[in-house]
């Protein structure tokens, strides 16, 4: 625990590199502190702090700059966070009227890169609970069949089949009608688990095509090379706490073009309560260890379907960043559950 003069301090300290991004000294600590504290004083607070491992010194400056730790203190106990003006709540919202899902997330990711000039990233809603709304089968050639599948949110998915015999138009529509009028609201793994007890009313080869269906709906709805939207990301060339480190910014434009690592991270910050704050090496994925990622959880009709958030350097406006992503996930999920 630190006691008031440190909190101060170290409030001083992570303020004055985050706007000026040079390590800080005593003389700035003792001007922007409001403490009236020796200059002998306050490096020994900063001893301290040192200790603790909440803030470090660069070998070429007397000055100290927060550590990772120092950060996170600041970020849970003594930051305060200044709430978005009503007038730019209400410019947000004009951008996140109810639209075509996918045009909604892309214009979230955009809306974030602008407004904090770091890396936006959404990922597309992922229904829990109910799979699709409908589905339909379209015969692409006397061996192929095209499945469609719109979910409970809009979204449309499409998967090739191949079976392993030619349907009728007739049969593919007694095969989506059965679907549709039995396990709308279900999962793909509950109706894969139910199709093999109920469909003995059914012939065989009529089994066979709706297990062919389920397993493709199942494989699409789990599809993540689109599931994550990330726009800005060329804005972190221009911040030299990233751009310093060529190999790093190589690792991390790898990071948006493969996806995967940040999508599990995203998934991971749907359980959340608002929002969260991954500094450094907190996110468990390397390109990020420069970083801090702010995210948040957005709904649809309240039922939590994905997140999204901003990608930038640690030494970052999290008073100024974290209100709008909060904001942008609610607006978001309003226009969604409108559409």
């Amino acid at each position: 625990m630190l006691n008031e003069r440190a909190q101060i301090l170290l409030k001083t300290l992570v303020e004055r590199y985050i706007i000026e991004g040079e390590p800080v000294g005593s003389r700035s600590l003792s001007k922007y502190s409001g403490l009236d504290l020796s200059p002998a004083t306050i490096r020994n607070v900063m001893a301290d702090l040192e200790d603790m491992g909440l803030v470090a010194s660069p070998h070429t400056s007397a000055g100290r700059i927060p550590t990772p730790r120092g950060y996170r203190l600041f970020v849970d106990s003594l930051l305060v966070v200044k709430p978005l003006e009503e007038r730019q709540i209400v410019e947000l919202s004009e951008h996140l009227h109810p639209d075509n899902p996918q045009r909604l997330v892309n214009a979230a990711s955009q809306i974030l890169s602008q407004l904090t000039h770091f890396a936006g990233v959404v990922m597309l809603p992922r229904p829990e609970g109910a799979a699709f709304r409908h589905i339909e089968f379209l015969k692409l050639s006397e061996r192929r069949l095209l499945l469609i599948i719109v979910t409970p949110e809009g979204d449309v998915q499409n998967r090739v089949i191949v079976p392993e015999r030619s349907y009728t138009a007739s049969e593919l529509t007694e095969a989506a009608n059965y679907l549709n009028q039995h396990y709308v609201g279900l999962t793909f793994d509950e109706i894969k688990a139910r199709l093999k007890q109920e469909l003995t009313d059914l012939r065989q080869e009529m089994i066979s095509l709706m297990t062919s269906a389920i397993e493709a709906g199942s494989e699409a709805m789990s599809d993540t090379r689109d599931a994550v939207v990330v726009s800005g990301e060329h804005n972190l060339l221009d911040i030299r706490d990233l751009s310093s480190d060529m190999e790093r910014l190589r690792q991390l434009f790898d990071l948006f073009e493969r996806k995967t690592d940040l999508l599990q991270l995203l998934e991971a910050s749907r359980r959340a309560h608002g929002v969260k704050i991954f500094i450094g090496e907190e996110s468990g994925v390397v390109p990020l260890d420069e970083c801090s990622v702010v995210t948040s959880p957005y709904e649809v009709d309240g039922r939590v379907v994905g997140t999204l958030g901003v990608v930038g350097p640690t030494r970052m406006a999290y008073d100024r960043v974290i209100p709008i992503v909060e904001i942008t996930a609610k607006l978001l999920s309003s226009a969604l559950s409108q559409h």
